[in-house]
């Protein structure tokens, strides 16, 4: 049975700046949290460090010729702020923007659409010795920022994001610690949710007065599942679920906070000013929504500060990552979000599987048929979310290359295309000819 996609429908591929570019110092740019993070022991599996990565600071040109070779319609990529600012704010740095301006030159002539993101998680570490996103002058940066991006790249960029994944720059960066820049805070986190969401909306306010296309937000969701009928485990996947989820859809499309974040935070929450509201809700163009998992959910008192854990299903697969395959619960999700935050049109802007795949290309071939399988039926949940009427625009697989993986390094593969990290050899996978297939039938 062959399943169309809408006329029109756009197919890309995603990076990140730190996880791909390299040469993160070149120019003249500045430091950022993650250059810092990765050059502290410890902190990176294998001591692994964004220097080289992809080395696509420098290979920009014939990556720009795979994705073309791969019929890819759309790029999403992020700048790096510290190559455009190196000290986060005042001094542009114009041999920082030139890479910007000849990738998107690249891009378009090529027919390929950029879709440009402002913010994936390296800011700039001269901001971070003020306080980083802690800071409430930090979403007044980040608006300086973008005004100097837009009136670099508006005109040939259409299409812009605000933030990527703000839950997760909260959570594992100030919360847990995990991720740059590796606080460990209950007071720090739901203010850095906050003044990121400050942050968008007065990018997007600037984007108003300085822009002339359309500009989003990109938001990672999971839906939360409780793994029984038990009142304890109920309640915890509705905690799960207002801390991950909607403590960002809400503030977007409801100009509200859920009310479970005062009992997950206690003292460390305090209601932001109803005016707040107004900037957090700017109206945008459309949702990014980037999924990869849901979680299957118990109670767990023990579990700071949200007390719930997610368990594994004995039935399931499950990637590298330890994440569950679930393509149904993607569907669910799109519906969901359609159903209970006005339908906005929508972007598939990550959804992709870490598998083992060998370090080395052998015979130029790299057969991964679980991420092969994962591309095909989540795309397959996708179409039936349109079928369900929610307004989906496009998907961008996670990722064109294999790439780090932020603080699990190099071992974690998502790419669509093989990376020889020793060679920088690239090589497309089974699932990137697949995926190229796709793409030239617009359809399953």
């Amino acid at each position: 049975m062959t399943r169309s996609f809408p006329a029109g429908f756009l197919w890309g591929a995603a990076t990140a700046a730190y996880q791909i570019e390299g040469s993160p110092l070149a120019d003249g740019a500045g430091e950022s949290i993650w250059h810092r993070f990765s050059h502290t022991p410890g902190r990176i599996a294998n001591g692994d460090t964004g220097d080289i990565a992809c080395d696509h600071y420098r290979r920009w040109e014939s990556d720009l010729d795979l994705m073309a070779s791969l019929g890819l319609k759309a790029y999403r990529f992020s700048l790096s702020w510290s190559r455009l600012y190196p000290e986060g704010t005042g001094r542009f740095n114009p041999a920082g923007a030139a890479f910007y301006d000849r990738l998107v030159d690249g891009l378009l002539a090529r027919g390929i659409e950029p879709y440009v993101t402002l913010y994936h998680w390296d800011l700039p570490a001269a901001l971070d010795d003020r306080g980083g996103w802690v800071n409430p002058d930090s979403a007044e940066w980040f608006a300086e920022y973008a005004r100097g991006a837009y009136r670099l790249l508006d005109g040939r960029v259409r299409n812009w994001v605000t933030l990527n994944e703000p839950w997760v720059i909260a959570d594992g960066g100030y919360l847990h610690g995990v991720l740059a820049p590796g606080h460990r805070s209950a007071w720090e986190a739901p203010r850095v949710s906050h003044n990121l969401l400050r942050a968008h909306g007065l990018a997007v306010r600037a984007y108003r007065a300085e822009g002339a296309h359309r500009i989003g937000l990109v938001l990672n969701l999971e839906p939360k599942v409780a793994a029984s009928d038990a009142p304890a485990d109920l309640a915890a996947a509705a905690r799960g679920d207002a801390y991950m989820n909607r403590q960002y859809l809400d503030p977007v499309f409801k100009q509200s906070h859920p009310e479970e974040l005062a009992d997950i935070f206690g003292p460390g929450w305090r209601q932001p000013p109803a005016a707040d509201y107004a900037l957090t809700g700017e109206k945008i163009d459309f949702l990014g929504i980037n999924y990869y998992s849901r979680g299957l959910t118990v109670n767990d008192p023990s579990a700071w500060p949200v007390r719930i854990r997610t368990i594994k299903n004995p039935s399931a697969t499950y990637t590298e990552t330890g994440w569950e395959v679930v393509p149904a619960a993607f569907t669910a999700l799109l519906v969901r979000v359609a159903q209970e935050y006005g339908n906005p049109p929508v972007y598939i802007t990550e959804n992709g599987s870490a598998f083992y795949d060998p370090p080395v290309a052998r015979a130029g071939r790299i057969d991964d048929p679980l991420r092969t399988q994962y591309l095909q039926d989540h795309l397959g949940a996708v179409h039936a979310a349109i079928a369900q009427g929610a307004d989906i625009r496009g998907y961008f697989v996670w990722s064109l290359l294999d790439n780090l993986e932020w603080s699990l390094g190099y071992g974690k593969r998502f790419g669509i295309v093989h990376v020889d990290y020793a060679s920088q050899v690239r090589t497309p996978k089974a699932s990137a000819l697949y995926y190229r297939d796709v793409i030239r039938r617009n359809a399953l």
